[in-house]
């Protein structure tokens, strides 16, 4: 059965090895994922990779640091934390040839569960030092990338108000906890968007370049990484108990069912709102209204097991 990340006519590519690697590390993943990324880094070197750890220190350092990563010293680049951290090394890879490894270390991973990475230590290390590389395309929301999702209304507001020290000691619940808090707390309002030249009005929206969302959740079953469209969720609905049937359907995976959400394959959107509203990247406040929509032109070479 083929890959529906595969893009049409680009089969993944084998890299040489011993690869030369330079991981890109969030510190704030803390004590547990820090010895579970020492045990993939020693099962990467012995698997024969050469590797650099490159500790990040403040919020723009990962993404700095994969923009000035020198092709003659590295042949990958890895991203070790979690999807806020993988979209600024891919942010700082844009328009590069460099392949991106990931190594899962977040709250969510929604991107190693899109590409359906190994979850064991082993799987990882043998996937940076021995898997292909395989292209997908990049959002783009305002000229920053992602690869996951974007989105405006409620879930930028969740992602705008998680509390980082919450967030860092009870892991998902933190986002558990405030969405049951930004149903009482958060203005509903209407946003205007123009998707392929068609106008909508909508409670929320979510601009899906992969069928998962905030986990193993799915807000668009047909959107695929070699899909070279965005997928233009619509919560037409506003108000907190709307708020409130769109987060249950979605937990129970019938959000498709409900009349007033859809689904748009599209090529270009344009959300218009209160100026300055946040949008969320993959689980990070990247822009603010209004927002210009599209697949970025260039693709990324992600690293998958061979």
């Amino acid at each position: 059965m083929p890959d529906s990340n595969a893009l049409p006519g680009e089969p993944d590519t084998l890299m040489a090895a011993p690869r030369k690697v330079l991981v890109i590390f969030n510190p704030t993943a803390g004590a547990r994922r820090r010895a579970r990324l020492t045990r993939i880094l020693e099962i990467m070197w012995s698997l024969g990779a050469d590797v650099t750890l490159h500790e990040t220190r403040a919020r723009g350092d990962a993404e700095r640091t994969a923009r000035e990563a020198s092709t003659e010293v590295y042949d990958v680049i890895v991203a070790a934390g979690g999807d806020g951290t993988i979209n600024e090394v891919i942010n700082g890879l844009a328009g590069r040839q460099m392949p991106l490894g990931i190594i899962p270390l977040g709250t969510a991973n929604v991107l190693a569960a899109e590409l359906d990475l190994p979850t064991d230590d082993v799987g990882l290390a043998r996937t940076i030092a021995l898997g292909r590389t395989r292209p997908v395309n990049l959002g783009d929301v305002n000229g920053r990338r992602f690869v996951m999702m974007a989105g405006v209304g409620f879930d930028a507001h969740v992602v705008a108000s998680v509390d980082a020290g919450l967030k860092r000691l009870i892991g998902k619940s933190a986002y558990v906890w405030e969405t049951l808090c930004g149903f009482f707390r958060y203005k509903f309002r209407s946003y205007r968007l123009m998707v392929d030249g068609k106008p909508y009005e909508v409670g929320s929206a979510v601009f899906a370049n992969g069928h998962f969302y905030g986990g193993r959740f799915v807000c668009a079953k047909d959107a695929a990484l070699g899909d070279p469209r965005l997928h233009v969720c619509l919560f037409k609905s506003v108000g907190p108990w709307s708020a409130l049937r769109y987060t249950v359907w979605m937990v129970l995976g019938r959000l498709d069912k409900l009349p007033d959400y859809e689904v748009i394959p599209a090529t270009s959107i344009i959300v218009e709102g209160v100026a300055g509203e946040p949008v969320q990247g993959d689980g990070d406040i990247v822009t603010r209204l209004p927002l210009d929509a599209r697949i970025a032109r260039e693709r990324l070479n992600m690293l998958v097991p061979a």
